[in-house]
């Protein structure tokens, strides 16, 4: 009997000692540094929205929050990365429209677009403008349409590069609007200025020429989302044109595959103010704007644009060697 009690005794001080340690283990999960993934250099329009919503988040959690960069194969390497972290909510993923729905139809990736990752929010949209050359035979959107039906093959569009969105918004208006344009891949969005401010190129869509335009160098048409460019009020959207074309363009925030959804749900909410409170000047800068939609939402619209850059790109014969 003395035996079994001392037995009963023992357990209860190891018991006693035990409970202290696993109350304590998800305080420690809780204080874990949360990684925000950008699969692009520092100082790029995604390290920037990341650093402003990690900022943000972190003061909502208490908690560290840092962004971690891994550039690299088309970003592609830092969302294998991503793909391959923990489910646990301690490590986010901020990345454009092109990682989810132009890059997985165009080459083979190491991750699943679909299937390894759960959109969290969408937290910006990016407005590029269509923009021509000051002396363009035409002002309007109907105009300029016109006129390019009318000589097929003679006019430009100049893009950031193959199968960038900037080239893939020229294809979609060729496609949607029955235009015959060509395309000039160019090296970067700079190169692109000084084409269409001296007039070699006709066409361009995309928001670095909002200076020129505001100089009045070249002229703008359309933004090519259902948002008006910050910086550019009075030019109306492709949709308030009559024109049924919202191009997509935008961040969001992904978790890896198993995340509980309580968590998603949580980080979700939590997107919903940060996005709300992000600061409107310096995405203006970037020609960005605060766009949030929460994890359903956001997942059905990437679900129509990948069905739409699918198309388009089928369409257009767009392959990267």
């Amino acid at each position: 009997m003395n035996r079994r009690r001392s037995i009963r005794q023992l357990a209860a001080v190891l018991l006693g000692l035990a409970l202290p340690v696993l109350a304590a283990a998800p305080a420690r999960a809780q204080d874990k540094t949360v990684r925000i993934i950008v699969p692009y250099p520092a100082g790029g329009n995604a390290d920037n929205i990341a650093r402003l919503f990690g900022d943000a988040l972190a003061k909502k959690l208490g908690q560290p929050v840092i962004v971690e960069n891994k550039p690299g194969g088309g970003a592609m390497i830092g969302a294998q990365a991503a793909a391959r972290s923990p489910g646990d909510g301690s490590v986010l993923f901020m990345a454009p429209t092109a990682v989810f729905v132009v890059t997985p139809h165009l080459r083979t990736t190491p991750y699943d677009a679909q299937k390894d990752f759960i959109p969290v929010a969408k937290v910006t949209s990016w407005i590029p403008v269509m923009v021509t050359r000051k002396d363009f035979p035409g002002h309007t959107l109907a105009e300029i349409v016109a006129e390019v039906k009318r000589h097929p093959g003679k006019y430009t569009f100049g893009s950031a590069g193959p199968a960038t969105m900037t080239h893939l918004m020229g294809e979609l208006m060729n496609q949607k609007l029955g235009m015959n344009t060509v395309h000039v891949p160019y090296k970067g969005s700079a190169d692109l200025i000084s084409e269409v401010v001296s007039g070699r190129i006709d066409i361009a869509y995309d928001s670095v020429l909002v200076p020129q335009v505001k100089a009045g160098q070249v002229q703008a048409v359309a933004s090519m989302v259902a948002l008006r460019n910050p910086d550019l009020p009075s030019v109306p959207t492709l949709k308030e044109l009559g024109t049924d074309i919202d191009v997509p363009n935008w961040y969001g925030l992904f978790v890896p595959k198993g995340t509980p959804q309580a968590t998603v749900d949580r980080l979700g909410a939590l997107s919903r103010d940060i996005v709300a409170g992000l600061d409107k000047d310096q995405l203006g800068k970037m020609s960005m704007k605060a766009d949030y939609q929460g994890p359903a939402e956001f997942k059905a619209q990437i679900a129509r644009d990948d069905a739409l850059m699918r198309d388009v790109i089928q369409k257009a014969n767009i392959h990267l060697e």
